[in-house]
């Protein structure tokens, strides 16, 4: 009696938006994929599938996960990670029985699968009952500063990732403690970055990047932003300004 083994489900980075910026590996695991699993809100296609146009095979199975709540639930609620919780673990049910029935399975990850993805989540609920396989990848924050034209970090900086839904007052502690600094996750959330960077001493130096190696892409002194809701896929940038030759 035979016995199917298991196939792999692979989170597969998609890198910050651009497909001349996806790893050979990537590129040759979509092109090739047969099931293509990608998360999205409702009602819209989804940034991950629209940063594969053109690349998927013309007979590929597609598996969009629609995410039940975004915004409509303030973060610190039980009820928010109450329901995605029961959502992850309905996707990576279904992902599961795919593999296990010996079909491949290619998640599309914007940015990088282990920095702050939604594939974290699936992979956790995954990983001790079929194989998974992460493919990493160029992250939004270095396309971001990339597209500055500035360097991060010199020397000895030390570089503070935040995100934009911390408490205001904590936001501006870890902001006037850093070298470089990195905020993502801003979207409707721009006024309390400022106001902690301000707070901080450091909005004079601060950059926000819109969309960053995407065609929307849009770099500007943050100072000069206003308090306009930006596209989710926005990072303020303070660069550093250590020690150099």
């Amino acid at each position: 009696m035979s016995v199917t083994r298991p196939a792999t489900i692979h989170g597969v980075g998609l890198g910050p938006g651009d497909q001349d910026l996806m790893s050979v590996r990537a590129d040759r695991l979509l092109r090739s994929a047969t099931h293509v699993a990608y998360f999205r809100k409702a009602g819209r296609r989804g940034r991950a599938r629209t940063c594969v146009e053109g690349m998927l095979r013309p007979d590929a199975v597609e598996i969009p996960m629609e995410y039940p709540v975004t915004t409509e639930i303030p973060l610190d609620d039980p009820a928010y990670a109450a329901c995605l919780s029961e959502f992850y673990a309905d996707v990576a049910g279904r992902l599961r029985e795919l593999a296990q029935g010996g079909t491949e399975v290619v998640v599309l990850c914007e940015g990088d699968p282990f920095f702050y993805g939604s594939f974290m989540h699936l992979y956790t609920r995954l990983k001790d009952d079929v194989p998974v396989r992460v493919v990493p990848a160029i992250t939004g924050m270095s396309a971001a500063w990339t597209a500055t034209g500035l360097p991060v970090t010199w020397g000895d900086d030390v570089l503070t990732v935040l995100m934009g839904t911390l408490p205001e007052a904590e936001l501006t502690r870890r902001m006037a403690g850093s070298d470089a600094i990195v905020v993502m996750k801003i979207g409707r959330l721009l006024p309390k970055v400022r106001a902690a960077l301000d707070a901080a001493g450091r909005l004079d130096t601060a950059w926000l990047v819109e969309c960053a190696s995407m065609a929307e892409e849009r770099v500007i002194p943050l100072a000069e932003a206003g308090d306009r809701t930006v596209p989710y896929f926005s990072i303020v940038i303070v660069h550093g300004q250590g020690r150099r030759p």
